[in-house]
């Protein structure tokens, strides 16, 4: 496929809009190199919108992009919220103000470890709704959605109304078992178009299936995301492939979303992005109930409060040393202008050695006009040498200078050509060079080369050649360049002022509620229902049932999703995090009629589609799943019939497992017919590698035979159960001989089902309420609070104010507490015993500057300790 420089069949030309083509990306009359950082309004205060922003565009990223979060803007079917928070058409109004481009992505899908991935919970509600694929339910639901979100987009257009330069449909379906990849994104296009969407659409890769990603249709440029080892000596000819193949239909490469470190970024510049986004240089939050579940492929991993991966500014607006980094790399950028922005990527002709770990393939770039910018990247930790062309460079360690080779001075009033520099030049100017580095500075202009030392902050480094200035600034007086003369005086922008971080406060006293949140009544069910089905999309639920549990001595919690507090008896069980994974409870001290109660909270629909756990698909729901009394247990180990490798007719009976064979690796099938008069379950003791399992039909001569359809799964390590109703079925489990393996056994558990459940609701609207109301009735408590498992407290907190907002440490033992403030849910922390978490800090709330209020509803849930609150630690998010 190939793009010319038009945009949907319209006309589009540097004058009118956005040029793509295998050079680059033309806007505002020139071609442009972009610098690009995630920033997320849905995940910051909107008072804090305009400073962030007015932060990336001090970094010198010229450009942001944002998701635009389905689920956050139709909080319930049809009921539609821009308002607030969820004004995206104030924070693109306010990027524009602050002289930022805009990458806008309504997905429909977005990932970005977030609830769902951004499709709303009640989709799954529909049995015949098929996410993310062509199929008209879900495009039905995509037009409502976009029907709302792109008119905004198209209003705020580049050049005529706003900063979006670029509208990316979908996020990474390469990754996904798309069945009509083409279908699909030609229905979204087709919308996009519909709704006078005219600048480039874009569609990124998340693994390099270019195919995968955009279906190869017309008018949707493909895009790429990279995450590489940054360490890697390899990144570069990866990168370079990219390059060459986007070049050969006559598009530019653009990295949509990769790694935060400049000195990585700059190694991908070298290999020729165009446009270059780390994703989430700037952080931010996951308030309420928005974080994700089973982040990359780790079951039942949980996103934090704090959406931060280390970018140049922290989740509270701190800048860390890759800021300076981002203004650094934006003056190179900005020095070399269209000469670099046209730029084509090559292997370097120049030869280069160094005794320090680089790159295997080293990048150059063909400037426009001629010469090169050669990357030279120090993966080691000491100062090291480099020999470019012939002449020996200081390269400082965890660096990758940019050096200039035979690059004519015309364009900067000089004749002649700059032969070497091995630093970045961060301006330039009729007679004088300015160069940023933190070792000595190597320069060759003509024939004649200098060496200067090493500047010192504060103290910058002189020389001349051929006629030329030439200063060496410390990074840190680079980042602060005002202006310089051409007798190489320089002039700094007076530094900020440090920000003083106040000491942490223990906080130990707090008002306890004598009332609890109400809980809205969601009827009777024969099985226990999902939460979304009772209208809970976000929030919890409680389910109440009476089992009788004479001669049971265990039951099998099947599909319990996500995080289910069990209590048998009066007796609490641990805290359950299994992702739908089958568990076994052993309920042998107790008999007779006995009440069981579970209280089931969604702490994130799946953002990423994971196959080994039943509820990390994606589009999956959440609640208790089925409970079920275990009646009799019976090992069906033996007696399995071989099919493969050289196994004849009859076929042999072995074990399950048990075939001999020197061909390792491939796979062998045992078959045996299993009966059962109830709903039962066949567990796989032992299992390694994935296993193909398929239940059929039994055998014609078996009169009580059931005659249903053919059914085959992968059966998992993390959940390896398979569901037999009540009949006669024809067990085939298809595995790669492993000799070496553990053994595997097989057991059949008949199964009754605990039925009859009362189910109470509580979504995120009904607790949100309860939280921000007024209470009366308060009864002041000291702390350390001890709790019993499944008890809870909700708490007033007194916060003194603060201009930047403070960061809450709750400190304690088996306890998950939720806070909220200014009348919304800040999030939710978690502990003691808990599954994992991603992201930042999972043990801190914040609240934000002016967010008036601090309620928290603290949960003692059962485990290895007492649950207890010990103290609320404050510290300022300085």
């Amino acid at each position: 496929m190939s793009h010319p420089t038009t945009t949907l069949g319209q006309d589009t030309t540097p004058d009118q809009g956005i040029a793509l083509d295998a050079r680059g990306i033309r806007f505002e009359g020139g071609p442009r190199l972009v610098l690009c950082a995630s920033l997320f309004y849905f995940r910051l205060p909107r008072e804090q919108w305009r400073a962030r922003l007015a932060q990336v565009r001090a970094s010198g990223y010229t450009c942001v992009d944002v998701y635009l979060p389905w689920n956050f803007h139709e909080t319930a079917p049809g009921r539609w919220s821009f308002e607030g928070r969820r004004d995206v058409a104030a924070f693109l109004d306010l990027a524009q103000e602050e002289g930022l481009y805009v990458i806008a992505r309504p997905g429909p899908y977005i990932c970005s470890e977030w609830d769902g991935g951004a499709l709303p919970a009640w989709l799954g509600l529909d049995p015949q709704l098929r996410v993310r694929q062509h199929e008209p339910r879900f495009l039905d639901r995509v037009t409502a959605w976009f029907d709302q979100a792109l008119p905004l987009l198209a209003e705020r257009q580049y050049p005529a109304n706003g900063p979006v330069i670029m509208v990316q449909l979908e996020n990474e379906l390469d990754f996904f078992d798309c069945e009509d990849r083409t279908g699909y994104l030609t229905a979204l296009r087709d919308q996009a178009v519909r709704h006078g969407i005219t600048v480039p659409l874009i569609a990124c890769s998340g693994q390099g299936d270019l195919e995968g990603a955009t279906g190869d249709v017309p008018g949707v440029v493909p895009a790429c995301n990279f995450y590489p080892d940054d360490d890697s000596p390899h990144i570069e000819p990866e990168v370079r492939r990219y390059a060459e193949l986007l070049a050969e239909r006559d598009l530019p490469l653009l990295i949509t979303e990769t790694n935060r470190r400049h000195r990585t970024l700059r190694r991908l510049l070298a290999s020729g992005a165009s446009l270059i986004a780390p994703y989430l240089q700037s952080s931010g939050w996951n308030f309420g109930y928005t974080p994700s579940a089973g982040n990359w492929g780790r079951p039942g991993n949980l996103m934090s409060h704090g959406y931060d991966f280390g970018g140049y500014v922290s989740s509270t607006g701190t800048e860390r040393p890759e800021y300076a980094e981002a203004q650094i790399l934006a003056r190179v950028i900005d020095t070399l202008g269209p000469r670099l922005a046209l730029s084509v990527p090559t292997v370097p002709h120049t030869p280069v050695t160094t005794d320090f770990p680089t790159s295997s393939s080293p990048s150059a770039l063909r400037l426009d006009g001629g010469g090169l910018l050669l990357a030279v990247p120090h993966l080691g930790t000491g100062t090291g040498t480099a020999v470019v062309n012939g002449v020996p460079v200081a390269v400082g360690p965890d660096s990758c200078p940019l050096m200039l080779v035979d690059v004519p001075l015309g364009p900067w009033g000089h004749e002649g050509t700059l032969t070497l520099a091995s630093a970045d030049l961060v301006a330039a100017g009729e007679g004088v060079l300015v160069f940023s580095s933190e070792v000595p500075v190597t320069v060759v202009v003509g024939d004649t080369g200098v060496e200067i030392p090493a500047p010192e902050a504060g103290t910058p480094q002189r020389a001349t050649a051929a006629g030329l200035t030439l200063v060496a600034l410390a990074p840190a007086d680079a980042v602060r360049l005002r202006s310089t003369d051409r007798d190489g005086s320089v002039r700094l922008h007076e530094p900020s002022p440090a920000r003083q971080a106040s000491a942490p406060v223990a906080v130990r006293r707090a008002r306890r509620r004598a009332d609890t949140a109400p809980e809205r009544a969601a009827g009777r069910h024969e099985l226990p229902p999902t939460l979304e089905s009772l209208g809970v999309y976000r929030g919890r639920g409680t389910y109440r049932a009476t089992a009788d549990l004479t001669g049971v001595d265990e039951l099998l919690l099947v599909g319990a999703s996500d995080i289910v507090d069990l209590t048998i008896a009066d007796q609490a069980r641990p805290t359950i995090a299994g992702f739908g994974a089958t568990r076994r409870i052993d309920v042998r001290e107790a008999t007779g009629p006995v009440d069981v109660e579970a209280v089931v909270e969604i702490w994130g629909h799946a953002n990423f589609d994971d196959a080994r756990l039943p509820a990390l698909r994606l589009g999956a729901l959440r609640g208790l799943g089925t409970l079920w009394k275990v009646r009799e247990t019976a090992d069906v180990s033996a007696l399995w019939e071989v099919h493969g490798h050289w196994a004849g007719r009859p076929a042999p009976l072995r074990e399950l497992g048990g075939w001999s064979s020197t061909r390792v690796g491939l796979p062998v099938t045992y078959t045996r017919e299993i009966r059962t008069s109830t709903a039962a379950a066949l567990h796989l003791k032992g299992v390694v590698e994935p296993m193909r399992v398929s239940v059929g039909g039994g055998g014609p001569h078996s009169a009580d035979t059931v005659h249903e359809p053919h059914t085959v799964d992968t059966v998992h390590a993390e959940d390896p159960w398979v569901p037999l109703p009540a009949g006669t079925h024809r067990i085939s489990v298809t595995l790669p001989h492993h000799p070496s393996g553990g053994g595997l056994r097989a057991e059949l558990l008949a199964l009754d089902p605990v039925t009859d459940w009362t189910c109470s609701a509580q979504d995120d609207d009904l607790l949100t309420g309860f939280a921000t109301e007024a209470a009366p009735g308060q009864e002041e408590v000291l702390l350390p609070l001890a709790l019993a498992p499944g008890e809870e407290a909700w708490l007033d907190v007194d916060l003194a104010p603060s201009h930047d907002g403070l960061l809450l440490r709750p400190d304690g033992t088996q306890i998950r507490v939720t806070g909220w403030a200014g009348g919304e849910c800040v999030g939710r922390v978690w502990a003691g015993d808990r599954p994992d978490f991603s992201g930042g800090d999972a043990n801190v709330l914040w609240v934000p500057p002016g967010w008036s209020g601090l309620t928290l509803l603290v949960r003692g849930a059962a485990g290895p300790e007492v649950p207890q609150l010990r103290v609320l630690r404050l510290e300022s998010s300085d």
